[in-house]
Formats: structure tokens, C-alpha cells, sequence
């Protein structure tokens, strides 16, 4: 049948090979189409059969499961791995996710775990697919030209420690899983930035630096995607560059002309900006057409508030520019909400709830927590943050709205 989920298992044990094989063939939308004894074996398999799902065991004597979806996500992209283990440690969850594994089961598992999982990589592998149809991916010049320009919303808050990094990488990824939706993520933080880690992408491997050539030459480069990370979400990243010494060739011309470049090829791109008013991070806020400015029930971060949009005023930044984010909404520290809102001025736009747990947990797995705890309320806030985003109609993007121009920071400078 066409609409039959093809599944290859990779087992070394023959035992468990059949097992599997027993319990998948009661169920009428898959079928199992072959079973590998070896990493090695299963890469020829998966290549002649094409699985849509492909069941990994980790641990094998000749080529582990991760090595093996490694080589499979490169060589059979149509394949999406479920990685089995009888250890569910935080590490192998982590270096499973990073060689591409699209969920992980621990052994044992019940026979209705095991087709959930199935069922629901596929339904979300097959959702990415068609989101990922439009042609060329707006990858060439020509393509973006021909696309109306995305939007850029910059993350910003004016003291550490309260949460913006965290929320700019889960926006990044509530927003990638939206259909349709083509979405960036970039590090603003040249010097420190955490987005990396928050995602276990090396920036070594690729960073906003390896762009700083590409702009000295006064060229543009022809596949913006060459310096982009890919996470397993479907988002694409842009990282700040791995040591602080790279970050002071990051100029504010060319942290806006990256964000110019992702514009012309993304739906929205999120920046997370670094807690100060640098000239870098001036030049990001300058060109995004939505601020997120996160606070929480402090009274150095609602002072802190206060003094930025005091700031925001002298920039010259219109009003509905600028959207208040109440992170640890729900925290019993004595200040309310009302409290906050008559101290800055403004009503809170958007309210984020305390969730520790969750969130230090996936924090410490490098798994951001919309994707491990889909369905906490935290995530939940996230969602409706995202959509407020990637829903609404932008009737005053940068490239048409006329914004006064902008002031210098601090008149008195």
C-alpha cells in the first residue's frame, strides 16, 4: 500500500530483530521492509530499500549506531532514525540527536512506545518535507529576490541572567515547526554567545566569521546556507564565532548585512542579542522590525526595563516596535504583574511561565525544552509567542516602513 510507513530494523541480536519484526507486522500502515545484523550492512540496505524509518540499536561490535546514522543521515536524508538503547543516559540521548536520530527509545520498550514513535517521526519528517518543497529553497539570488522579505525579531534584554538566550533558541524552534515556515536563528552575541551550546552545534565548524572574508572582498557569497548549521528541528543557525578575539571582526555593517541576507531568504529570523548597547548590538535592533524585550519579576530588571525603553524613546524606535516579555511570570517574589506595568509604563505583551525542571533539564542535554517537553505549559507559551510572530500580517517591515531617523544613543553623547 502508498501510504504504508516503510520501516528497516538494525539489530545485531537476531532475536530482537525478530521481535521487532513480529510486533510491527500486526499493525496494518507499516511495514518492514528489511532487517540489517550490522551498522555496515544497514547502510547498503537503506540505500537499495529507502526506508522512511530506520530502527538503530546503539550498541553494535562493528560500526555503533550513532557512526551508522551519522553516514545514513548524509547518504539516505529520506530515512529518519529511531535510535534504540537499552542506557538512557543524557549523553547518549545527546550524541544520538547530534548524528541526526530523530527520537530514542529506551529498552524495553511496549509495543504501543514503539509505534507511537514510528508514527509520529514520520508524520513530522513528512510535515518537514512539504515545508521544505518550495523551489531551490530560496537558495539562489534570483529565488530571494523573487520572495517577499522575511521578518527580523531581535531578542534583547538590558540585564543577564534572565532568560534571553533560552527563549530566543526555543522561539527559534517553536517558530521552525510551524508549517511552511523557512526559519533562521543567529547569534548577536559575537563575544559570548550561548546559542551553540544551547543547540550542541560547534561554531567552530561554522560562525558568522567564516562570512567576514566573503563581505571584506566586497562579494556576496552565493550559498548563504555554506556557513549556516542545521539543527535537527528543521532551523537554521548562524553562530557567533567560537573564540571573543574572532568576534571583533564582526562589524554593525556586517552584522546587518547577514541579517539583510537571511531576511531575503527566511520567514523570520530570530537574533539573540548580546545585554548591552554596543554598536553591534545597535545595528541589529536598528534593522529588526520587532524587539523582544525580556524581563523578569526583579527590581534590577524591571529598572533596567525602564531605562531601555528610555532609550528606545531616544532612538527613535516606534512604539509598537518594542513587545514586553515576562519571563518566570508566575514566580511569587512579592511584584506583580500590575506592579511591573505601572512601574515601565506599558502593558506586559507576552507572559512566559517558571518551569526549572524542564527547562535546566533540556538546558544540560543541549535539547531545547519545546522539543523534550513539548507539552509543558512553558512550551505552550513559547508556541503562542512563535505563532504572535510567524501569524500576523507585517504591515510595517523595515524594508517599508519609514522609521525617523535613528538618534544617537544618548543625546548627550
Amino acid at each position: 500500500m502508498p501510504d504504508q510507513i516503510r520501516v528497516l530494523i538494525v539489530d545485531d541480536i537476531p532475536e530482537t530483530r525478530d521481535h521487532l519484526t513480529k510486533l510491527l507486522g500486526f499493525e496494518k500502515d507499516i511495514e518492514v521492509v528489511g532487517a540489517a545484523a550490522s551498522g555496515a550492512e544497514s547502510l547498503t540496505m537503506a540505500a537499495s530499500l529507502l526506508p522512511d524509518i530506520v530502527l538503530m540499536d546503539i550498541n553494535m561490535p562493528d560500526m555503533d549506531g550513532i557512526t551508522a546514522t551519522e553516514l545514513l543521515s548524509a547518504q539516505v536524508p529520506g530515512s529518519a532514525i529511531v535510535m534504540m538503547s537499552v542506557q538512557g543516559e543524557a549523553d547518549y540521548l545527546r550524541r544520538s540527536m547530534l548524528a541526526g536520530a530523530r527520537e530514542f527509545l529506551v529498552k524495553p520498550f511496549s509495543s504501543d512506545e514503539l509505534t507511537a514513535s514510528i508514527r509520529q517521526v514520520h508524520a513530522r519528517e513528512h510535515e518537514k518535507r512539504l515545508r521544505y518543497a518550495t523551489p531551490a529553497l530560496f537558495g539562489s539570488r534570483a529565488d530571494a529576490a523573487a520572495r517577499e522579505p522575511g521578518r527580523i525579531v531581535a531578542v534583547f534584554s538590558s540585564k543577564g541572567g534572565v532568560g534571553r538566550t533560552t527563549i530566543a533558541v526555543n522561539l527559534a524552534v517553536a517558530a521552525a515547526s510551524e508549517p511552511g515556515k523557512q526559519v533562521a536563528l543567529m547569534d548577536g552575541s559575537f563575544q559570548f554567545g550561548d546559542v551553540g551550546v544551547l543547540l550542541n552545534l560547534n561554531p567552530k565548524n561554522k560562525s558568522i566569521a567564516d562570512l567576514m572574508p566573503e563581505f571584506e572582498a566586497g562579494g556576496e557569497p552565493e550559498s548563504l546556507d555554506t556557513f549556516l548549521q542545521a539543527h535537527s528541528s528543521g532551523l537554521k543557525v548562524l553562530l557567533a564565532p567560537p573564540s571573543p578575539e574572532l568576534a571583533e571582526g564582526v562589524t554593525p555593517a556586517a552584522a546587518k548585512r547577514a541579517l539583510e541576507m537571511l531576511r531575503s531568504r527566511y520567514d523570520l529570523v530570530i537574533v539573540d542579542c548580546a545585554s548591552s548597547f554596543s554598536d553591534e548590538t545597535l545595528a541589529i535592533l536598528d534593522i529588526a522590525d520587532t524587539i523582544l524585550t525580556v524581563l523578569t519579576l526583579e527590581i534590577t530588571s524591571i529598572k533596567n526595563m525602564r531605562l531601555f525603553l528610555e532609550v528606545a524613546d531616544q532612538l527613535g524606535y516606534p512604539a509598537d516596535k518594542i513587545q514586553l516579555v515576562l519571563n518566570r511570570a508566575d514566580s511569587a517574589l512579592g511584584i506583580r504583574v500590575a506592579d511591573v506595568e505601572h512601574s515601565i509604563g506599558r502593558k506586559v505583551d507576552h507572559t512566559i511561565v517558571s518551569d526549572g525542571r524542564s527547562v535546566v533539564y533540556a538546558l544540560n542535554r543541549g535539547v531545547p525544552f519545546f522539543t523534550s517537553s513539548r507539552e509543558a505549559q512553558v512550551s505552550q507559551d513559547i508556541l503562542r509567542l512563535a505563532r504572535s510572530l510567524t501569524g500576523e500580517t507585517e504591515k510595517t517591515r523595515s524594508g517599508v516602513r519609514k522609521q525617523a531617523p535613528r538618534k544617537s544613543l544618548f543625546a548627550w553623547r
